[in-house]
């Protein structure tokens, strides 16, 4: 069940899941928010992957 539907009951096992679930979540993207920024401000420098 969702948190938006009324028969959901904040105890400690939800709060800690949805602390996981959103924790995972923000790391997830904010990795991927790194790589495609990374990622486009090396293209725009010219940077070529031939260097490794």
């Amino acid at each position: 069940m969702f948190p938006f539907i009324f028969e959901w009951l904040w105890d400690g096992s939800h709060i800690v899941f949805m602390g996981g679930l959103w924790y995972a979540l923000g790391v997830i993207g904010a990795g991927l928010t790194w790589v495609v920024g990374k990622s486009i401000v090396d293209t725009m420098q010219g940077k070529s992957p031939e260097h490794h």
